[in-house]
């Protein structure tokens, strides 16, 4: 680990997060996490590290794990140790290793916890079942999935906020930030050109409109597969093709996944596939792209670059990246600092609101405040030097009139 490297990582970093910058500033004011335990499980790189610092800076108390095995950098974690941060991540790490640093985090016996993809929030409902915690975030489509389906069932023990459906996080971060990381990725990976290729886009949620629109923005032709029949129309709309999934394999250069959904692309879909086939997966988990398939069909398995295993099926090459895991912190650098600041902005404002109010906080999945969409866009519109315009008086009076239907 080069801890030098780190720290130039997290400088960096920090220069391009002008919003958090801003909050940072205040919370090392106000300290509004005096004596407040924080645990987080996500991504262990550069961003996540300025995020946890600003947290830190607010007084808290801050412990910090992976929310994958293969999206930690190293020298980041050795720069955030070197700097008093307690860090329990590395990247490679095993699934043993993956929990035991999770329970490291809950150890702590944290007041608020921010997660990615829900795996110390169940853990919080399983093992620790006990442990009092007054509430948390949630940074990502899967994790809110498995929030809701906990709400539904009526197990939630305490109060969780949906930041990943924030505005300020969605609509770029899962849009912009995952097209341009994912493509990063893919292309580190692979040293590939992308133009004049097939690409198979699986699923049109925001994540998989972003690497549409990047993919094709450097020369592919683009499929969409989908289940929802709106989105379907939405992407051919578009200017997309759209078809089943097996329909599409047969043309596939590349398939990404980006759905959510477990065994998106399995045997059948193996079967198919054209000789030289490249599959990445950009959801949380590893079990879109069926590993599990894949290796009880191949012939052989070998690794023929740092994040790209062969398997041959039927005589046919096929490529899986990044070990089936999100392609973009597995092989890439993440999503962009000038993206993540607004939604890790929102994490840290979100765990402050938490903080002020977690006493009349519900048992229940709440959506992040309207307020604090609003205050992370207009810090963004003032980095960017955006001034736009507001509503005068005779023209708040009309919408009001408006709305009372008069």
């Amino acid at each position: 680990m080069n801890m030098e490297e780190g720290k130039l990582k997290l400088e960096w970093a920090r220069e391009h997060m002008p919003v958090l910058k801003e909050v940072r500033h205040r919370f090392m004011q106000e300290k509004p996490f005096d004596e407040v335990k924080i645990g987080m499980a996500l991504h262990v790189e550069a961003k996540t590290g300025v995020l946890a610092m600003t947290l830190a800076e607010g007084g808290a108390k801050v412990r910090l794990a992976s929310c994958n095995p293969l999206s930690t950098d190293d020298d980041v974690v050795a720069a955030l140790r070197d700097a008093g941060m307690e860090v329990y991540a590395r990247k490679w790490e095993s699934r043993e290793e993956y929990y035991e640093n999770l329970y490291q985090v809950l150890e702590m016996k944290p007041d608020i916890i921010i997660d990615d993809g829900g795996d110390l929030t169940t853990l919080l409902h399983t093992e620790y079942r006990d442990m009092e915690v007054w509430g948390g975030n949630e940074e990502t489509t899967t994790g809110v999935i498995r929030l809701r389906n906990m709400e539904r069932r009526g197990i939630l023990r305490f109060p969780m906020f949906d930041v990943n459906d924030a505005k300020m996080k969605h609509l770029f971060d899962n849009r912009y930030g995952t097209g341009q990381s994912t493509l990063d990725g893919i292309m580190t990976a692979t040293n590939l050109v992308i133009a004049g290729k097939t690409v198979v886009v699986a699923g049109y949620g925001w994540c998989g409109r972003g690497i549409a629109m990047r993919m094709r923005g450097m020369g592919a032709d683009v499929i969409v597969t989908e289940i929802d029949p709106v989105k379907a129309i939405e992407a051919r709309m578009d200017g997309f093709r759209v078809m089943k999934m097996l329909d599409a394999m047969v043309q596939a250069d590349f398939v990404v996944t980006a759905t959510g959904m477990k065994d998106v692309i399995r045997e059948e879909h193996f079967l198919v596939a054209k000789d030289g086939c490249i599959f990445a997966n950009a959801g949380h988990f590893d079990n879109e792209v069926s590993r599990e398939d894949l290796e009880k069909i191949a012939e052989s398995k070998r690794k023929v670059r740092r994040y790209v295993d062969e398997y041959v099926v039927n005589g046919k090459k096929l490529y899986l990246l990044g070990e089936g895991r999100l392609i973009n912190l597995a092989a890439g650098q993440g999503h962009p600092a000038e993206i993540m600041d607004m939604s890790f902005a929102i994490q840290a404002l979100t765990a402050e609101y938490i903080a002020k109010n977690h006493e009349t906080l519900e048992t229940k999945v709440y959506p992040v405040p309207r307020d604090i969409d609003d205050m992370v866009a207009r810090l963004k519109l003032k980095a960017m030097g955006i001034e736009i315009d507001q509503l005068n008086e005779v023209q708040k009076k009309y919408a009001e009139e408006w709305k009372e239907g008069t």
